[in-house]
């Protein structure tokens, strides 16, 4: 594709795992490639502050892993937000997943080996990539605990994994909200990301707005790209330091 030009009326906006890192067998064993935070700095810098790393991991484990870059940013799909001044915003930590559901899956994925639970401070993961055969199962469980109409909860479907996330929030929202703050408010959002919950966020972006996926799907984006690699190459491009 032909990179945007890359301006102070652009803002961007980039999801994690599949998008600036290719996805690993575990959340844990994600590699960051080499100079990726200092090349996300440069273009923080170039933006005047208008990057805001958007993921479905807590914004904890992404700032660790790409440290020491830190930015506007937002975690679990919006559940904690990050605003270039500082700010910080969270749900109560007593909306979360019940314990006893997170029970559930633990007692079950301890009899379906390659089964993973990723724990999240509102939300949880059942990753089956190990066990792709188990895939039904993790699905009928996720499904007997959160119906579709549950009022506080919803399912989300992930790369050979299901979430329970919080019903109140979305990347969508996540964007919209940082959208309406500086250095972001005004400016044309360019973003890239490779999962359904991107997809969703797809759909909604103003006219005004790039979207790419990342990924060899159909999708709603402008652009698509292949490879968490070629994102990097079309960064690179964008801050122009090949």
């Amino acid at each position: 594709m032909t990179p945007p030009d890359l301006d102070r009326k652009s803002a961007l906006f980039l999801d994690f795992d599949g998008t600036l890192v290719e996805i690993a067998a575990t959340p844990e064993q994600v590699v960051v490639p080499p100079g990726l935070p200092d090349l996300l700095l440069q273009l923080y810098r170039q933006l005047g502050g208008a990057l805001a790393i958007v993921s479905g991991r807590p914004m904890a484990q992404t700032d660790l892993l790409l440290r020491p870059f830190s930015a506007s940013g937002a975690g679990e799909h919006g559940v904690s937000l990050r605003y270039d001044d500082g700010t910080l915003e969270e749900m109560p930590v007593g909306i979360a997943v019940p314990q006893s559901w997170r029970a559930t899956l633990e007692s079950a994925a301890e009899h379906w080996p390659g089964v993973r639970v990723e724990e999240k401070p509102h939300g949880v993961t059942v990753h089956f990539r190990l066990a792709p055969e188990r895939g039904n199962e993790v699905w009928r469980l996720a499904r007997a605990l959160v119906a579709p109409d549950h009022p506080w909860f919803r399912l989300l479907p992930a790369r050979e994994a299901v979430e329970i996330s919080l019903r109140s929030v979305s990347k969508g929202r996540a964007v919209e909200r940082l959208m309406a703050h500086h250095p972001f408010h005004g400016r044309r959002p360019i973003f890239v990301g490779d999962d359904t919950t991107d997809e969703d966020l797809f759909k909604s972006m103003p006219e005004s707005a790039l979207s790419i996926r990342v990924g060899i799907s159909a999708t709603h984006a402008h652009y698509n790209m292949r490879s968490s690699a070629e994102v990097i190459d079309f960064l690179h491009s964008l801050a122009d330091t090949r």
